[in-house]
């Protein structure tokens, strides 16, 4: 017992000595190095030369005392060791900027950098617009935003890549908190010419005999619609997969396939498109919901907790 207890105070100060050698600037380096799989990518995004990243990730792994990247010709990638480091520097650079945004607060304002996933919907249904807002008033905060399919945004919140996420809740969220958020309805988008265009609202399998456009391949949607035509006895036939509800609107347009996609959404970029008509889907499963999912809502910087209660109050219609 007492050769274990000796083992793991060697062990708990040589872990303290390392952190005290690392300082953020390294940490920030090794996660830019990770996320970009290239050192030149990273020194770029850092504006800091390759030279001395790879000075500084040199020293890192010294000091760790094993390989925490792999390089390649095809660049660099984190070992099973540099994995581990990752989310640990992802966790420290959290709270030190947490830190340093609640100290600025008593100096000058609160400032900082939020970094959120979205789901394309948001992107286009609302979230531009409560941006708008927030940063109207906290100018002296950098909202940075990444597009992700829901699925992906989970993954990427639990990662530890951005703050927090606003995705589906059709999703898996493992043990990321979860917040109730907004909801849109889907509907049928259909040339003006088409059957469908001459009622007012459908069910969803009266969609199943015609050809249907996906707006991503691995889109949480297509899963969903996929399972519901199998419990119907049919096949849902995609005839293509497009990344832009631009390129959507072109493609019924042209009369190549229908799709299912949201009607608020559609409301704002069928304006640029003629010949185009939206139809509601009248099944119960076309309310959809959004959530905001995050590690944990105390662990939040000051600027990411101040975003997230502007975005929570601005939709329960109080004062931003």
């Amino acid at each position: 017992m007492a050769a274990g207890r000796q083992i793991a105070v060697v062990l708990t100060l040589q872990v303290t000595y390392f952190m005290w050698q690392v300082d953020p600037l390294t940490l920030r380096l090794f996660i830019a190095v990770c996320e970009e799989g290239s050192i030149a990518r990273a020194a770029e995004r850092e504006f800091i030369a390759p030279s001395a990243v790879s000075k500084r990730l040199a020293d890192l792994e010294s000091l760790a005392r094993v390989g925490l990247l792999s390089r390649s010709q095809r660049g660099v990638s984190a070992t099973p060791a540099g994995t581990a480091m990752l989310q640990h520097a992802r966790q420290i650079m959290r709270s030190y900027e947490r830190m340093r945004a609640e100290m600025s607060e008593y100096a000058a304002g609160v400032s900082g950098q939020v970094r959120i996933l979205a789901n394309v919907s948001s992107l286009i249904e609302f979230l531009p617009d409560a941006l708008s807002t927030f940063l109207s008033s906290h100018s002296q905060i950098r909202v940075d935003v990444e597009e992700r399919v829901s699925a992906d945004i989970a993954r990427g919140v639990e990662e530890g890549v951005a703050d927090f996420g606003i995705c589906r809740d059709t999703v898996s969220l493992g043990t990321l908190e979860v917040l109730p958020y907004r909801s849109d309805h889907l509907a049928v988008l259909v040339p003006s010419h088409h059957p469908l265009a001459q009622v007012s609202a459908i069910d969803f399998a009266q969609t199943l005999v015609y050809d249907h456009l996906a707006l991503a391949s691995n889109a949480s949607i297509n899963t969903l619609m996929e399972r519901l035509a199998a419990e119907l006895g049919a096949t849902l036939r995609y005839r293509s997969y497009v990344s832009t509800f631009d390129a959507a609107c072109r493609f019924v347009q042209a009369g190549l396939a229908i799709a299912v996609l949201p009607r608020e959404a559609l409301v704002r970029q069928i304006g640029a498109h003629t010949g185009l008509t939206v139809v509601p889907l009248r099944d119960a499963w076309a309310e959809r919901s959004f959530v905001i999912c995050l590690r944990e809502r105390a662990a939040l910087s000051l600027p990411a907790l101040k975003l997230l209660d502007h975005l929570l109050a601005q939709q329960a219609g109080e004062p931003a």
